[in-house]
């Protein structure tokens, strides 16, 4: 018996001979380990069929796969969705606010134009993560956020809506960071002051919702990643991964609208959005052809992490305190003696004064087909389609996307 074997490590007293044996019989250990995988190797080497039989046997227990039910999931197996299922899933894509633009006609290489802004009183931190972001999305624009009464983001939502925007990206910079170093934590805090101060995401679909709201992590420049590849103009392939939810498939469908259908491929770039455990990584990647058979990726930048935590139905709701009570209304048409022609153009004329604005529509689509956008006057109040809170989160295995 060797003296590494002789006395359990946590019978010896000696601290330094202590560490020794149990340095020793761990060695061992990783020896004894390398040297079965290594027999296991030949033996599935020369027997395939054992390998496959070992990966069948050996599969682990993860988060992911062992996620609760819920009802909303889908499936990419159309034999494992029932026909009531697929016919409430091709309802929800028919009349989602997303289905203009995969029904459109127009031009696929004209890309959706995005307006980017911040909240007031942005740092240079976040004015580098939207010079990122308008590097990313083909027809962004970056225009700096005002400050005072009137440009709250649902304003601004429906000015942008009225001028063309098809969404509208607002970066949130709610936490500030230290802008002093102290000695003992000189590391520390220059990390601090080095990382983007951004720590939130909205992003609005216009010209009426909805609206995302996402907390922003893990934010790293295209500067600070090593060996980065360079962007060029190109418009990228978008690539979504895991949105098998319904909730998950509107949010997947809303980044979609972000990019134009119709990648150009020669540019070889790749914008990927994969969603694990409801955070989703946003990566961008250019295609490395090395040979006819092998390829690789080379990492362009920049890269961050998602996670969803309200979906909104409208545009931001704006709270108008300071407008005047409206006057009061007299509906003198319920219980009078017309008759039905007067009636109805006592309607007509009502909506023609923009009663409910429908009829107004109606005409102006008639007369002029390419009449240009109006201007979105935003609620009075939120409508949360859906909103996180932690009562949600019974379990570690509960997702929603």
């Amino acid at each position: 018996m060797s003296s590494t074997t002789r006395f359990e490590p946590s019978t010896i007293k000696n601290k330094i001979k202590r560490e020794d044996v149990n340095r020793k019989q761990k060695k061992a250990k990783g020896q004894q380990k390398l040297q079965k995988r290594l027999e296991q190797a030949k033996v599935e080497a020369n027997d395939p069929a054992a390998k496959k039989k070992r990966l069948a046997e050996n599969v682990p227990r993860t988060l992911d796969n062992t996620r609760e039910f819920d009802p909303s999931f889908l499936t990419a197996d159309p034999a494992q969705v029932s026909s009531t299922q697929q016919e409430e899933t091709a309802q929800d894509i028919a009349s989602d606010p997303f289905a203009s633009y995969f029904s459109s006609t127009d031009d696929p290489s004209i890309p959706p134009k995005v307006l980017i802004t911040t909240s007031p009183k942005a740092t240079k931190a976040t004015y580098d993560f939207c010079d990122e972001l308008v590097g990313i999305f083909p027809g962004a624009e970056f225009i700096r956020r005002k400050k005072g009464k009137g440009f709250e983001v649902g304003r601004i939502a429906g000015w942008a809506a009225g001028r063309g925007y098809k969404h509208m990206c607002v970066v949130n910079e709610d936490s500030k960071k230290p802008s002093a170093l102290i000695f003992f934590s000189y590391c520390y805090n220059l990390l601090q002051l080095c990382s983007p101060a951004a720590d939130a995401i909205t992003l609005i679909h216009l010209p009426n919702g909805p609206t995302a709201y996402f907390k922003l992590t893990s934010v790293q420049l295209t500067k600070d990643i090593y060996g980065h590849a360079r962007a060029t103009p190109h418009d990228p392939e978008l690539i979504l991964n895991n949105f098998v939810t319904r909730l998950g498939h509107a949010v997947g469908r809303m980044f979609q609208t972000l990019f134009p259908p119709l990648p150009e491929f020669q540019g070889r770039q790749v914008v990927t959005l994969h969603n694990q455990r409801d955070f989703l990584f946003f990566r961008r990647h250019r295609y490395a052809f090395r040979s006819t058979e092998k390829v690789a990726l080379q990492e362009i930048g920049p890269r961050f992490t998602l996670k969803l935590r309200s979906l909104r139905k409208g545009i931001p709701a704006v709270q108008r305190f300071g407008e005047g009570a409206k006057p009061l209304e007299i509906d003198v048409g319920v219980g009078s003696s017309k008759d039905d022609d007067d009636e109805d153009e006592g309607e007509e004329g009502m909506l023609e004064e923009g009663g409910d604005g429908s009829a107004s529509e109606t005409k102006t689509k008639e007369g002029d087909s390419a009449a240009p956008p109006q201007p979105v006057v935003p609620p009075e109040t939120d409508e949360f389609l859906w909103q996180w809170k932690p009562e949600l989160e019974t379990t570690r295995r509960t997702f929603f996307l």
